[in-house]
């Protein structure tokens, strides 16, 4: 229904009545606005009444509920769905809040990406909601006038709402809270007006209070490791040893004795041991013997596997993803070539909360399951399927996390897997609760894919850019999930060449070419995804080839822009900002980079010294950041930062190997992050726009690994191209 590159600044959007559901609530005193996806749309999984039965809900004591169709993993997306609402709404801010809400695809499906399923990643949270919580927020705000309006008896154009009043000229007054159930009982207008840029109160605020503040800021923001139900346990897991095992047998005799023990009981994904508490599960576990079956495991070493990597790329890719002219004829002809092969190590997203879930068979018959859901329909279904229930009889409750990248959309639902089969396998006697410790998270075996890449690059005479050719070698993310029939085409895995077979530079002659591997690591998409190899790449040789030419590496990407203004907004806006026409101070070095991901473009310019072993340091990152309408420039500065924090801790420090097939690294003490005292100053700059606005929580990482390899390059005259950046390197 919604067409993302139209023209947002319509002054009317048409509202079709079968699109919306609504109503009075249960108490028949509320006002609920839902907008539809689908102009087919089904009425919501398991009927009214339902609070997820829409997008904003007011109830008689004025408070304002927004549903959002996007989990907040600390990106900020409550916020900015909330801005959006109110945008048009104008309740009493502080009377709003945010809710997560699942259950219908129909509601709440991701419109970035088809709108066919509900999703949160791929920063398409903003896009997605951009226009539909704006139109219900209009909506929501016609329907309370016109019921002022009746009655006042007065012309609703005499009726004004703002702060979450209602005011006729006449001299009445009322809440919005006062008018929602004569609101609800309103016919849905044909038309709603959408405010223009101009008369915007709240989108772009620099002063919009965080709605999250209080909570997180007092503790008492809940997650879902703060979830206790009555007779509740707790599982630890445990799981293959290898990728790839399977169970055989296990004895919990000696565990089963414990004190707070409950039971020890087989699930799909290992033997989950349940007790009253999270340390008792946790020291019961190691009492439990356990066989396994290893015939099928990986049991390679990562050292194994880039070896096999590296014969590959040699070869060239299988498929290729991208071409335009000869590479390899430009290649032969071009008066200068830099050749180049780049490693990169599997990653794990780390996040602070390690993956939970409860799940509980409520009374009535209902499967209830708490997680951070960031693909709540298809956990339904796993959820149901396990149960043996229709879906209508699975509710899930969307928490809040403690971090996700990536890790909690997981196409098997694996934490999902195992909270509802541990609880069936007890025979659905106790509400269970699977909280994964540390260890468990960072050896549980979901990675961002290591690479390979071999590259060539040619310049002609005049010191220009013709050819580019470029090998990657990892494995797919897609492949095997129910993602691969619409995503991999003609054997490519999007994920796998992003950010370079679409990159940006006029290139005569280009190529990428992929090779898939077929190796047992489990491997997930991890922020910013491809780009987070392929940015690396492309900057990083870009920049060897501007020195080869001899010219400015800003200047040089300049170049090869033309087209491109957007990516030449933020580049030079970066090279202004940071002073990129004077050098830089004596003992630091800069360096650049750019990427446009997820829709949104970045260019960073970093400031680095060298500490007394030769070890680069950060101190400095200009960051320039175009991502459209910029609707919470706060929220947007914040995830600059968090990126470039997250992503200067991968570059510089962070890699899961595995010896014989085991993953080495169990905690932060062997993933190293980066450390609080080794952030650097960081300045973000927002362009203004005009342009319908993207996501900004991926896309600030890219560009930081290669602006830190360029410039290291400036200090030292070394191209790092194994990552990470650790001290047996520099």
């Amino acid at each position: 229904m919604f067409n993302l590159s139209a023209n947002r600044f319509i002054a009317t959007a048409p509202v079709s009545r079968r699109h919306f559901i609504l109503g009075a609530s249960a108490a028949g005193a509320s006002l609920v606005i839902g907008y539809s996806v689908s102009a087919e749309a089904a009425a919501p999984a398991g009927g009214e009444p339902n609070p997820f039965a829409g997008y904003v809900r007011i109830d008689p004591d004025n408070k304002v509920t927004i549903y959002s169709s996007q989990m907040d993993m600390g990106q900020g997306i409550y916020q900015g769905i909330a801005t959006l609402a109110q945008e048009e709404l104008d309740a009493d801010w502080s009377k709003i809040q945010v809710t997560g809400a699942s259950g219908d695809p129909a509601l709440y499906g991701n419109l970035a990406m088809g709108g066919k399923f509900q999703l949160t990643g791929g920063s398409s949270g903003t896009p997605s909601s951009w226009r539909r919580y704006r139109v219900a927020g209009a909506t929501a705000k016609a329907m309370l006038i016109a019921a002022a309006a009746r009655k006042w008896s007065v012309s609703p154009d005499d009726v004004a709402g703002a702060n979450g009043v209602l005011t006729a000229k006449s001299g009445q007054k009322a809440t919005y809270g006062e008018m929602a159930a004569l609101a609800a009982r309103e016919p849905v207008p044909a038309q709603v007006a959408l405010k223009g840029p101009n008369d915007w109160k709240y989108i772009g605020s620099e002063t919009l209070p965080r709605l999250d503040t209080p909570e997180k800021t007092t503790g008492r923001q809940m997650f879902t490791f703060d979830v206790k139900l009555p007779g509740m346990l707790t599982a630890a897991m445990i799981h293959p040893p290898l990728f790839g095992a399977t169970l055989k047998s296990f004895d919990a005799s000696k565990a089963k004795a414990m004190k707070g023990v409950a039971d020890v009981v087989a699930t799909p994904r290992g033997v989950a041991v349940l007790a009253n508490g999270v340390w008792e599960a946790a020291q019961a576990r190691d009492a439990v013997s356990v066989e396994w079956d290893e015939s099928g495991a990986e049991k390679r070493g990562t050292s194994e596997i880039f070896a096999a990597y590296r014969t590959m790329a040699d070869k060239g890719g299988d498929v290729v993803a991208a071409e335009r002219g000869d590479a390899a004829g430009a290649l032969g002809k071009a008066a200068k070539v830099i050749e180049a092969r780049y490693e990169f190590p599997y990653l794990a997203h780390a996040a602070l909360e390690p993956l939970n879930a409860v799940a509980w068979m409520n009374p009535d018959g209902v499967l209830e399951v708490w997680g951070g859901h960031q693909m709540p329909d298809l956990y339904q279904a796993v959820a149901a399927k396990i149960a043996g229930l229709p879906l209508d009889k699975v509710k899930l409750h969307v928490m809040k996390t403690g971090g996700g990248f990536g890790r909690r959309a997981c196409p098997d639902a694996d934490i999902i897997v195992e909270a509802v089969s541990a609880a069936k396998a007890i025979g659905w006697k106790a509400p269970v609760k699977v909280q994964w410790l540390r260890e468990d998270d960072m050896r549980g075996g979901r990675y961002r894919p290591a690479y390979v890449h071999k590259i060539a690059a040619g310049l002609d005479a005049d010191g220009k850019l013709i050819a580019l050719r470029d090998t990657i070698v990892g494995q797919s993310i897609m492949k095997g999930t129910p993602f691969e029939p619409m995503m991999v085409k003609n054997g490519v895995d999007p994920t796998s060449v992003e950010g370079m077979a679409s990159q940006p530079y006029s290139i005569p002659n280009f190529k990428v070419d992929l090779t898939t591997t077929a190796v047992g690591v489990p491997v997930l998409w991890w922020r910013s995804v491809g780009s987070t190899h392929n940015a690396f790449v492309l900057e990083t040789i870009v920049d060897e080839l501007a020195h080869a030419a001899g010219k400015d590496p800003v200047a040089f990407r300049l170049e090869m822009l033309a087209d491109q203004p957007r990516h030449v907004g933020v580049l030079k806006l970066a090279a202004e900002k940071a002073g990129w026409d004077k050098p830089p101070t004596a003992g630091r070095f800069r360096g650049v980079a750019l990427a446009e991901s997820f829709g949104t473009y970045v260019a960073q310019i970093v400031e680095i010294s060298l500490d007394k072993s030769g070890a680069p340091k950060v101190e400095r990152a200009v960051c320039t950041v175009d991502c459209g309408v910029p609707i919470n420039p706060d929220i947007i500065r914040a995830q600059m930062e968090g990126a470039i924090g997250f992503g200067l801790g991968a570059i510089m420090k962070s890699r899961i190997t595995l010896d014989h097939g085991k993953v080495v690294q169990g905690n932060y003490d062997g993933y190293e992050v980066l450390q609080l005292n080794e952030m650097p100053k960081v300045e973000v700059y927002i362009v203004k726009s005009d342009v319908d606005p993207k996501g900004v929580g991926e896309p600030g990482v890219p560009p930081i690994g290669p602006a830190l390899a360029n410039a290291y390059f400036q200090a030292t005259g070394k191209r790092l191209r194994v990552l990470p950046f650790d001290q047996s390197q520099t």
